[in-house]
């Protein structure tokens, strides 16, 4: 043990290293060898004009880590039977049935024409679905109907989301192209209509309760704010390794996550803290008191984009050897930038520096949470995981 206890101080001087630069405020992990945790640390500040030490039962903005919970719930959903993966959408929400796709080049939201193919849940759940977001794409026809739209709109409920929805094409026909999206919010919706229950009602009832997840939620409570980690901007949103941390709670919105909305963002919305989120991802191991079945795991960490495609933002481009399962990335083809073992890695993170992975041909898997504005897959989140791989050896 001693040798990889020598590895573990190695990833906690590295993420000291970000902190030390001001690259992220501070960092807090947990790395797993099968299912025992075999480090748990944090380095640096849950408050930095506070001088506030990051602690283990600090208070996390998830932002896209959410989207493991709604697949996790919808797949609840499917192995009861009350959804398939390849049922219409339009099965649960009628008003995204008859799509309309925006032409090749088009140059208004009325160059359109009628979807080949309905949208699937399976679609919703890989991002192949031709939903967009509004968020990555600044200047394309689509982000400034979203935009115009309000499809994010914090201060109305799902069901408005998909109303808006029905009215604005669709980016591509559903099933031939990948695009990061609101999907996750519509199959948010989906699990209130299938239920009967409320979004947040459905994942304390079946996911938060069941795991002893207390501090996973909607928005953190008045008397629990204090636990509520500070977030920050970096100093370059092109450069995100320039030194500089700007505090910046008010982002997405002002109080965000600090007080109920009436929008239950399945895509975004969630907080949560180190201990939960590894109560999550160990539920997602296979074992007696796994959240599902083994071949709902198998098949949720099964990249699931046509051979040749692998997932792309709109200002990266492609991600070389990276497709989709049900929720999450699968790296069929490590680049230089991955663990070299991570082969089988299903894993997915959040707009300020939350991530989550599991490798089942590694034995390991863990979470990294950072509250750093556009802290997915920063640099930060590389080095750690390379160094945690290393030293949990195999």
């Amino acid at each position: 043990m001693d040798a990889r206890t020598t590895d573990f101080s190695a990833v906690r001087t590295a993420m000291q290293h970000y902190v030390d630069q001001e690259i992220i405020p501070g960092a807090s992990w947990a790395v797993l060898r099968g299912r025992e945790v075999v480090d748990q640390q944090c380095v640096g500040f849950a408050d930095r004009e506070a001088n506030a030490v990051l602690r283990p039962d600090h208070i996390f903005r998830a932002f896209s880590n959410t989207k493991i919970f709604v697949t996790c719930a919808i797949m609840l959903l499917v192995e009861e039977g009350r959804i398939g993966l390849d049922d219409p959408v339009e099965t649960f929400l009628p008003r995204l049935g008859n799509r309309m796709v925006l032409k090749p080049g088009a140059s208004s939201l009325a160059d359109v024409e009628p979807a080949k193919s309905p949208i699937t849940i399976r679609q919703l759940l890989t991002h192949t679905s031709g939903l967009s977001y509004g968020i990555f794409d600044p200047g394309t026809v689509l982000f400034k109907g979203y935009n115009e739209a309000r499809v994010l709109n914090p201060l109305t409920p799902l069901s408005d989301m998909i109303d808006k929805l029905a009215d604005l094409p669709l980016s591509y026909h559903p099933g031939t192209a990948w695009e990061y999206s609101v999907a996750t919010d519509v199959l948010g919706r989906v699990v209130e209509v299938v239920s009967g229950k409320s979004l947040d009602a459905f994942l304390k009832a079946r996911i938060f309760d069941p795991l002893g997840m207390t501090d996973t939620g909607f928005y953190v409570p008045e008397a629990q704010q204090g636990r509520l980690v500070a977030l920050y901007n970096g100093a370059d949103v092109l450069d995100p390794m320039k030194p500089g941390l700007t505090r910046a709670d008010d982002l997405p919105f002002p109080q965000a996550y600090r007080r109920p909305f009436p929008r239950l963002s399945g895509g975004g919305g969630l907080v949560s803290t180190l201990p939960d989120m590894l109560a999550l991802v160990r539920a997602l191991l296979p074992g007696s008191d796994a959240l599902l079945k083994p071949e709902t795991l198998r098949l949720m960490m099964t990249n699931q984009l046509p051979a040749g495609q692998t997932i792309r933002f709109a200002t990266l481009g492609p991600i070389p050897g990276k497709g989709f399962g049900l929720g999450g990335a699968v790296t069929f083809a490590p680049t230089p930038f991955d663990p070299p073992n991570s082969t089988g890695e299903f894993q997915w993170g959040g707009l300020a520096g939350t991530h989550w992975w599991i490798c089942p041909e590694a034995n390991t898997a863990g979470v990294l949470m950072a509250q750093r504005y556009m802290g997915f897959w920063n640099p930060f989140f590389f080095e750690f995981k390379r160094l945690a791989y290393q030293a949990v050896g195999g």
